[in-house]
């Protein structure tokens, strides 16, 4: 029986991830032992989200990674996404996307498998080079709403969580390390980092 893997991502806290947890249902009728499932609130752009990285950590040769869409994994630019499913795949795992070419249960050698691996990169490259333009095509489209909504004086930016962000200061306080608490808070190190810089700045660090 095959190992899959079920990597699930929404880009904020205030989204639902219930929707993508069909993949697991869907992986076990096709017969596959789930040997995790790993779970992100946070931009596809950043590769070094916790869940993704505990997920690379724990991968087995012969496992399986489903993701719903490519994006899920990466919207990165091209050469930090192929990165990042080079390290899937360097630990002898193979990735499924449904909905594209999915090559994850073709067994073949020699020539074949050369041709077919190639396929495999091919349309992986396509779908990433597709995720990130499709990213870049709607925050040029933000950026340009939020121009006009400042031309128009309405704009008002996004609200910040005061309450996690109290929390977030808390562990830095008691000597958290960044990648500890971005881990214990579901949030990206650059923002406990921003935090800790404003901590710095206020004097509130050295209490």
């Amino acid at each position: 029986m095959k190992a899959a893997r079920i990597y699930i991502r929404v880009s904020t806290a205030e989204q639902d991830l219930e929707r993508q947890h069909k993949l697991i249902e869907d992986a076990k009728a096709k017969g596959y032992y789930i040997a995790g499932t790993y779970e992100d609130k946070a931009s596809g752009t950043k590769s070094d989200r916790p869940g993704l990285q505990r997920m690379i950590d724990e991968l087995q040769p012969g496992d399986v990674v489903i993701a719903e869409k490519i994006d899920r994994i990466s919207r990165a630019p091209l050469k930090e996404a192929e990165a990042l499913v080079n390290a899937i795949k360097d630990k002898g795992a193979k990735l499924s996307i449904p909905g594209m070419v999915d090559l994850s249960d073709i067994e073949a050698e020699g020539m074949a498998k050369i041709v077919l691996d190639a396929m495999q990169d091919m349309l992986l490259k396509i779908a990433m080079q597709m995720a990130r333009d499709d990213y870049e095509t709607r925050r040029e489209r933000q950026m340009q709403g939020i121009a006009l909504a400042k031309k128009k004086g309405v704009y008002k930016g996004r609200p910040r969580d005061e309450e996690k962000r109290k929390q977030i200061a808390g562990l830095l306080g008691k000597g958290a390390g960044i990648r500890e608490v971005a881990r214990a808070m579901k949030c990206s190190p650059s923002t406990v980092q921003k935090i800790k810089n404003e901590m710095a700045k206020s004097g509130s660090g050295n209490k």
